[in-house]
């Protein structure tokens, strides 16, 4: 009776069609970190039939202040293996397919090829964003992209916006720039703060996977932005229309 009934609260707010929809879809996340495992999850629970997960990266001590799988027991081991193991305890169901690995540009061209009903961003690089969003839209997906969630502490002050319309984040104002040089300047949505980031906060990394710098966090605001990601997702799936 259970697992029959386990998304019965779900089926009450967005009905049958909703459901069907959901199940139907194919949606790809990249980044399991702060963001993306938040949006992973609430993606499974949601009851989304089919999900690609991609991160190469393993659980370091310094992630256990805000990713979902990094636990004091789970240090080195696969981010996207923990997250399967994790979405298939809550839906026996669901199709997932893991990529545990770094995307080069040849890949992520390749892995794009799939037909996605929607692709979340959650990589917190300039370079590989550019990547995964020019491909995304060249091959004509559905994207939401997660900008910096980093040196922030209010998670009141998130929006979902074009990308052409998103201010005070550094991230998003890079990306903007980047973005342009390849003839990018609007067409898909972006979540991000206008709280500044509070600058006493940032420290110069070592450079891998093309991050030179990070803000310190908080334990909520990545997951505020991974939960707004998915929910902009479900929304769109469902067709969703506020009640006025």
């Amino acid at each position: 009776m259970e697992d029959k009934h386990w998304m019965q609260r779900t089926r009450l707010l967005v009905g049958d069609t909703g459901i069907d929809n959901l199940q139907k879809a194919h949606v790809l996340i990249v980044g399991l970190g702060g963001v993306g495992s938040y949006a992973a999850e609430a993606l499974c629970r949601a009851g989304i039939g089919e999900l690609t997960i991609v991160d190469g990266d393993v659980v370091d001590p310094t992630n256990r202040n805000r990713q979902l799988q990094a636990l004091s027991s789970t240090h080195g081991m696969s981010k996207a293996k923990l997250m399967e193991e994790r979405m298939l305890q809550i839906n026996p169901s669901v199709k997932l397919n893991v990529i545990s690995e770094f995307q080069d540009p040849e890949k992520m061209i390749a892995l794009l090829q799939n037909p996605f009903d929607y692709v979340i961003d959650a990589i917190d690089s300039i370079t590989p964003k550019v990547h995964l969003i020019k491909t995304s839209l060249e091959m004509g997906h559905n994207l939401v992209s997660s900008m910096g969630a980093g040196g922030k502490m209010d998670p009141t002050q998130l929006k979902v916006l074009d990308i052409s319309k998103t201010c005070h984040c550094p991230m998003a104002y890079y990306l903007r720039k980047r973005l342009k040089e390849v003839g990018i300047k609007k067409g898909f949505k972006a979540v991000f703060s206008t709280e500044l980031p509070d600058k006493r906060s940032i420290m110069k990394t070592d450079g891998t996977n093309f991050k030179k710098s990070a803000y310190g966090t908080i334990s909520y605001i990545p997951a505020v932005f991974g939960m707004t990601c998915a929910s902009v997702v479900i929304r769109d799936l469902t067709y969703w229309k506020e009640i006025k």
